[in-house]
């Protein structure tokens, strides 16, 4: 964990309430896809926790959802002002572990810490396949940058308005066959993915945080390991641990 000033270089909205922001600063403590920042925002006392959607040596980029008044004021920032972040916070994804054929499933604003690790594991040589559920047409984002990195791209909408009808799972008969799960998004979703995939994984929680880097413990829960803290320990969990 690294806390620096950050300088805005982009924050654009990608639909009606979801943003993309590009922030120039240090990134040397982003290891892994899958981490996340926290960010300090003018008015509010407790900073807010927004996963990593990619990252370079001197850049990194956040997708957010307008959801509350903390990223409603974030939504507001411009292009030459700075926000001070602690950087480089949860464990991230382990890539080792996917075998040759990884599926990637995310859900809303868990689709962005994927896209870094789809980057990450086209690299190195795995056909990667990708779910990303959404409610409606409007809402989908991101859909050609995962194609244009070599992914195949299944999209799912709950009312039907684009690829198909429904959730994540009803997704899961287009794929082709596939040796490990890195996912992202709500509770629901990834309960459902756990008892439709029969393959190992990694899940990434989304939790509410106080400080983000272990030491408050308002986000720890039980695991079939022990107590874990999902700010520090994870984000993401294995899913032979996981206990729902």
């Amino acid at each position: 964990m690294k806390q620096s000033i950050y300088t805005i270089i982009e924050n654009e909205a990608l639909t009606s309430s979801i943003y993309r922001m590009v922030l120039e600063g240090d990134t040397s403590s982003l290891t892994n896809s899958g981490q996340f920042i926290n960010i300090k925002l003018d008015g509010f006392f407790l900073r807010r926790p927004i996963s990593v959607c990619d990252y370079d040596e001197n850049t990194l980029t956040i997708i957010y959802k307008v959801v509350g008044h903390g990223t409603e004021s974030l939504s507001q920032y411009k292009k030459g002002q700075t926000l001070d972040i602690l950087c480089g916070l949860g464990n991230g994804y382990d890539t080792s572990l996917s075998g040759d054929s990884p599926l990637l499933v995310g859900g809303g604003v868990g689709v962005p810490p994927l896209y870094h690790l789809a980057k990450s594991l086209i690299a190195q040589g795995k056909s990667v396949q990708i779910i990303l559920g959404f409610n409606t047409a409007e809402e989908v984002f991101y859909e050609a940058e995962f194609a244009q990195l070599g992914a195949k791209v299944y999209v799912a909408t709950v009312d039907g308005s684009k690829g198909t009808k429904g959730f994540v799972t009803d997704a899961l008969a287009l794929t082709s066959p596939y040796s490990y799960v890195y996912t992202c998004g709500p509770e629901p979703m990834l309960k459902a993915l756990y008892g439709k995939t029969d393959v190992s994984g990694q899940y990434s929680f989304e939790e509410r945080m106080g400080c983000g880097f272990g030491a408050c413990m308002g986000c720890t829960c039980e695991t079939k390991y022990g107590h874990k803290r999902i700010c520090k320990d994870g984000p993401v969990l294995v899913k032979e641990e996981i206990i729902w």
